[in-house]
């Protein structure tokens, strides 16, 4: 566009044609007599000015195609990398989801790590990675405009940069304000999600209780609240371009008034500054905005992502606090005993556990009873290292499980729980979870030791059969016939069986205990009962009260102690 003002100038006869090539030198004046010289020649050339005119015009129309078709090919190029590091991102957050200890999901909303991974990781793609393209290229045409405008005029060059930092501060203050903003946004966005979990966890209560008033009430007011958050947003981002673009202006003019009074100097002779080149200054800078432009709205969306890196990353910086030791210990069998040693927990500084001391032998069945939050649960839980103990070790064969290969401990254990996890799966992949290769044929057995097989059939796919989200599409006793037939193909030598029957009717009770005595053949058990007509063949009864082991022994040694078990025993035979 600078070149095109001598063009023209050269094309209506304002300046003679210059028809010897200049001799070579580094100097403005032989760049502007050389493009008079090229010019001339080109008006020569092509038959006088239309000629001329029409090439130049050629040229030009030539130049916007290769720009755009450039353009397009980094767009091109840009969308794999962009989506690639998104990708990446969100591996790497689902990885740490996977990694991160169960502690952690006790202090965290499930609506807010999915907010996390979602919106914040699409924030992080359309404010950040779209700007990586101005990033690059604009700094560069910045750079450009700057020299030309220093070659044409350092007086108003100097008074540019001046002015131009007034604006710079500006918007560097709305992208920290919009930074802010946008992290709050965040928030509210990761709340607004939990609320829909929790509604879609807890819609049955919500319609039994009449709840669909207040619950709508409380969303409406986390909706709100958000969208009051995200208008002050777009406001403040949608600010940073035309602000910029004021800021530009108002310098421009003031650079238009220093200018002029330069040429107009009547004192002045000979002025500093010619009328072609203050033409041409002014032309530079006005190209010198657009990129300025470009990276202020770069940069307000930029702040703004950054909001949803630094919550990303508080996912990914987390501690996982259950790590495996370098060269630790390959446990491929289990053959002699479990043993707790003097172990001792303690969640959120109140102690759960105290001076537990156990042993499990191999193919024993170790009940577990006790009021509710007396550490049952977490005493069973200790024993895969879903938590680590904060006092004493477990060991297995003598073998300390921190000092074990996790994937090695867990391969050991099969695990049914009272709350039945299934996958909005088939019910052969449900089965065979966590199991490569499994053949029809073994799925079958399992089901058949489950007691699951007969109503597993009468389904028209039959095992093909997809349950639906948690396996809404079974009844309670069904759900956990699948999870037991789970653990019968895992053929574990250890079970963990966490009050698997509780939840259930008396028929149902009674399909699943019959499985589980299947399943408890010739491998060692720990059971968590509070029933406890289901656990009186056990071995040994723990009973625990405050996280202390108050009583043990079977089921006729308790009752003759007139203890605690004991008062268990009489409040359930008498309810």
């Amino acid at each position: 566009m600078l070149l095109f003002i001598p063009f023209l100038r050269l094309l209506f006869g304002q300046t003679e044609l210059t028809l010897e090539r200049p001799d070579f030198e580094l100097s403005a004046e032989y760049l502007e007599q050389a493009f008079n010289y090229f010019m001339s020649s080109y008006i020569q050339e092509f038959g006088g000015p239309t000629g001329a005119l029409f090439f130049i015009c050629v040229t030009i129309g030539i130049l916007f195609l290769l720009k755009n078709l450039t353009r397009y090919l980094a767009m091109f190029f840009l969308a794999g990398i962009r989506n690639g590091v998104v990708r990446d991102i969100r591996q790497s957050l689902y990885s740490k989801i996977l990694a991160l200890p169960l502690a952690y999901y006790s202090e965290e909303k499930k609506g807010d790590l999915i907010a996390r991974v979602t919106g914040d990781v699409q924030e992080v793609e359309v404010s950040i990675m779209s700007s990586l393209e101005l990033i690059f290229r604009e700094p560069v045409a910045i750079a450009l405009y700057l020299i030309t405008m220093i070659t044409i005029s350092p007086q108003l060059t100097l008074i540019s940069f001046v002015l131009l930092p007034i604006g710079a501060l500006v918007i560097g203050r709305i992208g920290k304000s919009l930074k802010r903003t946008s992290a709050k946004g965040q928030n509210k966005m990761g709340e607004l999600l939990s609320n829909i979990e929790e509604t879609l966890s807890g819609l049955r209560v919500i319609k039994a209780f009449n709840g669909e008033e207040s619950a709508q009430q409380k969303f409406d007011t986390l909706n709100n609240r958000y969208r009051t958050l995200m208008t002050r947003l777009y406001r403040k981002r949608d600010l940073a371009s035309p602000l910029s673009e004021f800021l530009g202006s108002v310098v421009m003019v003031a650079l238009v008034w220093f200018g002029g009074k330069l040429i107009l100097d009547t004192d002045n002779e000979s002025p500093p500054l010619s009328g072609d080149e203050f033409i041409g200054f002014v032309i530079v800078f006005s190209q010198l905005l657009r990129p300025i432009q470009a990276i202020s709205t770069a940069y307000s969306n930029i702040n703004k992502g950054i909001a949803s890196v630094e919550r990303i990353d508080a996912v990914l910086m987390a501690d996982v606090t259950i790590q495996e030791k370098e060269n630790a210990t390959a446990l491929t069998a289990f053959e002699q005993h479990i043993q707790y040693h003097n172990v001792g927990f303690t969640y959120d500084t109140e102690p759960v556990l105290k001076n537990i001391n156990l042993t499990i032998e191999k193919g024993k069945t170790i009940a577990l009873v006790g009021e509710s939050g007396g550490g049952k649960s977490t005493l069973a839980d200790l024993l895969p290292r879903f938590y680590d103990c904060v006092e004493g070790e477990i060991t297995i064969d003598g073998v300390a499980i921190k000092d074990c290969k996790i994937k090695d401990l867990r391969g050991l254990m099969g695990v049914v729980t009272q709350q039945s996890i299934l996958f909005n799966d088939t019910i052969f992949n449900n089965i065979a979870f966590g199991l490569k290769d499994i053949s029809q044929e073994a799925v079958e057995t399992a089901a058949q030791i489950a007691n699951a097989h007969e109503f597993i059939t009468e389904f028209e796919q039959g095992y093909n059969t997809n349950i639906g989200d948690g396996g809404n599409k079974l009844s309670g006793g069904q759900r956990q016939r699948i999870s037991i037939a789970r653990a019968v193909l895992k053929n574990p030598p250890i079970l963990i069986l966490d009050e698997a029957t509780s939840a259930l009717d008396t028929e149902s009770e009674r399909l699943v205990q019959d499985a589980l005595y299947k399943l408890m053949q010739n491998r060692t058990s720990l059971v968590i009962a509070h029933r406890l007509s289901t656990i009186q063949h056990a071995d040994e009864i723990i009973v625990l009260k405050k996280g202390e082991i108050a009583e043990r022994g079977t089921h006729q040694e308790l009752l003759a102690q007139q203890g605690v078990y004991k008062k268990l025993y009489d409040l359930q035979s008498f309810a």
